[in-house]
């Protein structure tokens, strides 16, 4: 289908094709899509793969490398879609995807929450009026979690060999905040107070972002060893900089847990924290606070000192 956009100097019509469709409905539908938005030349041709390297520019921005990762990893799933103009995607494109793609539904939320992003962008920059990305159907999760929380005997024996074995500390740091590994590896030392023993950080959600988190007194030495003034981050490599996810897991994390004879995933200590607040009979607000649950999302979260002491009574429960 084209559409007539203007007329050049010799009276001859200058078109605009807005794309082939396999029914006169759905190339109506385009139309009357156009008239309400006339697309410039490039929002009506742009591909699915061109926005999406337009929307990673500012996306991209502050986000940790396990969250770039994992939206890479579900554009490339989406080739049949990375050469077709966006404006005519529509929710079977994406169904498609999900429906063939094979992957577990963890896999599949994420990929749903790319088209969701993209979907927004595209409507944010008048390329697409509707959101078909909202209709996309992942399926409930019928997959049993493969998270498994450290035992009590092996937190025990990550205390004892902790003053001898270096990054052993990284692990019980996350185990009694319940930060996220990318949490962690993006806090800085500016944003650990040790005379209050509060650590302020977390991204991922809105609610997730900023948290105040009370040090729990079992591993404010640890903190307290890894803050320095020296460098930026409280977690560092080698060179005293801020360390990837990519090196912590594979330098790291695995020879960490073959030496110990763990078998245990970072994201395990996430979990692990939630189990022993619960186990602790501990505040459920304050679980959700410590944890960053979207039932504690607010524009704008505002801690009095009378927040923080209940924060810390939970977490020293644990």
């Amino acid at each position: 289908m084209r559409k007539t956009i203007g007329w050049d100097d010799n009276g001859k019509q200058i078109f605009q094709n807005l794309g082939y469709y396999e029914s006169r409905k759905e190339a109506l539908e385009a139309l009357v899509e156009f008239n309400k938005n006339p697309y410039s030349i490039e929002s009506s041709t742009i591909t699915f793969s061109e926005l999406y390297d337009k929307w990673k520019e500012g996306k991209f921005e502050g986000i940790s490398r396990s969250a770039i990762n994992g939206y890479n990893a579900s554009f490339d799933v989406c080739k049949s879609l990375h050469h077709m103009k966006f404006v005519e995607i529509k929710t079977k494109h994406m169904q498609d995807i999900i429906r063939t793609c094979g992957k577990g539904h963890g896999t599949l939320r994420k990929i749903k929450v790319l088209f969701n992003q993209l979907f927004k962008f595209a409507m944010e920059n008048d390329i697409v009026s509707k959101d078909y990305s909202q209709f996309v159907d992942i399926g409930k999760n019928t997959e049993e979690s493969t998270r498994v929380p450290f035992t009590k005997a092996e937190i025990e024996r990550l205390f004892e060999v902790e003053p001898h074995m270096e990054w052993v500390d990284t692990v019980l740091i996350m185990i009694y905040t319940g930060l996220r590994i990318g949490e962690l590896l993006l806090i800085k030392n500016k944003n650990v107070d040790l005379q209050e023993a509060v650590i302020k950080g977390g991204i991922k959600t809105e609610a997730g972002k900023n948290r105040m988190i009370p040090i729990n007194r079992k591993i404010l030495p640890m903190v307290t060893k890894r803050a320095s003034a020296e460098h930026e981050y409280l977690i560092v490599n080698h060179e005293n900089k801020k360390m990837s996810y990519y090196n912590y897991y594979e330098e790291k994390w695995k020879p960490l847990m073959e030496q110990l004879g763990m078998n245990h995933k970072p994201h395990d200590c996430r979990h692990t924290f939630a189990t022993l607040m619960n186990n602790a009979d501990a505040n459920q607000t304050a679980i959700k606070k410590l944890i960053g649950h979207s039932s504690f999302a607010t524009t704008e979260k505002i801690y009095t000192h009378k927040d923080i002491e209940e924060l810390r009574k939970a977490i020293e429960s644990i």
